[in-house]
């Protein structure tokens, strides 16, 4: 059966779950850079928890978009790097963020209007 995203029981929903996670892509867009350990990693983010930051590195993990290594040292350092499937996506969502970073005044004043506006009516 071909994918169809539209479906609710489709896997692809998944992956675009993936895509959709904020988490998930800001990882993915620092992995690419260079493997990082998880304390580098949750320095580099602002605002995601220690917890969060474990979840999301395992799914990524799991989808096989991040690969980890473990270093006998003591205490046992872990090191995450992308993969090739990483790359590719990360490719593919990194335009996402170029044209977020450009057009952030344009939605914010965008939401400043319709903020306005709701105010209005309201009053």
């Amino acid at each position: 059966m071909k994918p169809n995203a539209y479906s609710a029981d489709c896997p692809t929903r998944q992956i675009l779950d993936r895509v959709g996670d904020k988490w998930a892509v800001l990882i993915l867009l620092l992995l690419r850079d260079e493997p990082m350990r998880f304390n580098q990693l949750r320095r580099a983010i602002e605002g995601i928890s220690q917890k969060m930051l474990a979840q999301v590195l395992r799914s990524l993990e799991r989808d096989g978009l991040v690969k980890r290594r473990a270093i006998p040292t003591v205490p046992v350092t872990v090191e995450y790097s992308i993969s090739p499937l990483g790359i590719t996506l990360a490719a593919a969502v990194d335009p996402l963020r170029d044209w977020a970073e450009r057009n952030l005044k344009d939605v914010l004043a965008a939401q400043r209007r319709y903020d306005a506006q709701r105010k209005a009516m309201a009053a």
